[in-house]
């Protein structure tokens, strides 16, 4: 570790700090002039333990970084810099009891700051040179403290010539900001087609399959199916179908409105799910593996009094047959399949810091006349978080014959929502011998 300055700051007035007896160790040179910051980041939706998964040694809270204890834990702060040149940088913070000093790290450039403070106040650290544009993040770590905690702080302040053409970073709806931008690809499907079969593949190269990952294959108007990653021991093929009735808890749906599981495959569990949206939920604890290519086969045609089924079948290349996973019943739905679609979501939020990236390929629709058609086009979109500019690590596109989306990671490039995107044609549809799937039948 390179130790450019230590500095002792205890003062606040007015939102401006006020440095005294500091002092330059290479120059020896007194500083005594106010910083005036343009920028708050708050920590609670910015930073992340990235020493430790469990966030042993820190927590990170709607509050900011606390119970920070150990001196290995280490703690990064995201923000993106749409200049170059000096930034001013400064903390919100303050120590329990004593005083402690930390190591704050930007690009390649380390300060040491001791605090003092048992009240919160602002705390300049520091001049640092940025260099490139894009995502910056500022890294922490404990040196030395009487205390028993490093230092509780709310936010990173920064000021000067870098903030000067904007500063990106989330300011609020810290949950859905640390779990990171989603995005979706939309194909384009034949117009005048009645859609009952779609069929998709999705690999995942090593590396990328990051834990809280949900690569999303078939998405439909009313629902989704894909596979995640759960936990570091545990992964699932998921497929889900939203109910009619708008609520987020599903205790809260009438009779006539809940999903009707008619089927399942064998190890297959079923549910009701809520929070956003809610209806029926099927999952398969199946521990994919990173390098393979999965494929997805869903049908959706209306049924009777005024339903529609959906069922759902995924292919293990191990085992080289499709297995059920489930079939359900909508109620008040009278439709095939619609708005064929795929998404890439986080819904771990410590894991928000991580990129990861799905390729996407192969997609198919099989018409109610018999006929396959291939689908070689689709829309990029994103979420909210991403289209109210609080996260921008987001990407998405064609690469040869297959589509790919990537989020989280603050990476500096990203896509612009609502491109179109063109793959080239593979031009032989799926081998599919209907008649031999699994009839889904109630067990």
């Amino acid at each position: 570790m390179i130790i450019l300055k230590k500095t002792k700051i205890i003062a606040m007035l007015a939102g401006v700090v006020i440095l005294g007896g500091c002092n330059n160790s290479n120059t020896n040179e007194q500083i005594n002039t106010p910083v005036a910051y343009s920028d708050h980041i708050p920590s609670g939706g910015n930073s992340w333990v990235v020493s430790d998964e469990k966030g042993k040694g820190a927590a990170i809270n709607e509050q900011g970084i606390q119970q920070w204890s150990q001196p290995s834990t280490k703690i990064n702060t995201y923000v993106r810099l749409n200049a170059t040149g000096e930034l001013q940088l400064g903390l919100i913070a303050k120590v329990s009891e004593g005083s402690s000093t930390i190591a704050v790290s930007l690009g390649g450039q380390t300060k040491e700051v001791t605090l003092e403070n048992t009240e919160f106040s602002v705390v300049n650290v520091g001049s640092f040179t940025v260099e490139e544009a894009g995502y910056q993040v500022i890294e922490i770590q404990g040196v030395a403290k009487d205390g028993d905690d490093f230092a509780s702080i709310k936010s990173f302040e920064v000021g000067g010539p870098a903030t000067a053409k904007g500063v990106t970073y989330v300011k609020d709806d810290f949950y859905w900001g640390r779990r990171g931008p989603s995005v979706h690809l939309t194909y384009k499907t034949p117009s005048d087609k009645d859609i009952l079969w779609f069929y998709n593949e999705i690999t995942v190269q090593p590396g990328q399959d990051i834990v809280g990952s949900y690569f999303m294959a078939n998405g439909f108007g009313e629902g989704y199916f894909g596979m995640q990653v759960n936990s570091k021991q545990e992964r699932r093929v998921l497929f889900s179908v939203w109910s009619p009735y708008d609520t987020q808890n599903p205790d809260d749906i009438p009779e006539d409105y809940k999903i009707i599981m008619l089927g399942k495959g064998e190890g297959v569990h079923t549910g009701e799910f809520g929070n956003e949206g809610s209806g029926g939920q099927s999952y398969k604890v199946f521990n994919w593996e990173a390098g393979n290519t999965y494929k997805f086969l869903l049908k959706g045609e209306p049924s009777v009094n005024n339903s529609t089924d959906y069922t759902a079948y995924f292919f293990d290349p191990k085992a080289d047959q499709w297995s059920l996973i489930a079939s359900f019943r909508r109620p008040h739905t009278t439709t095939y399949l619609t708005r064929p679609h795929s998404f890439l979501e986080n819904f771990v939020t410590q894991t928000g810091y991580i990129g990861r990236e799905g390729s996407y390929g192969n997609q198919w629709v099989y018409d109610a006349q018999g006929n396959w058609h291939e689908l070689t086009q689709a829309k990029f979109t994103a979420d909210a978080t991403a289209r109210k500019g609080a996260r921008l690590d987001y990407g998405g596109g064609a690469k040869g014959n297959t589509f790919y989306m990537k989020n989280c990671g603050f990476f500096s490039e990203n896509t612009p929502i609502d491109s179109q995107f063109e793959r080239e044609p593979n031009g032989e549809a799926p081998s599919i011998d209907f008649s031999k799937l699994e009839v889904p039948t109630l067990n």
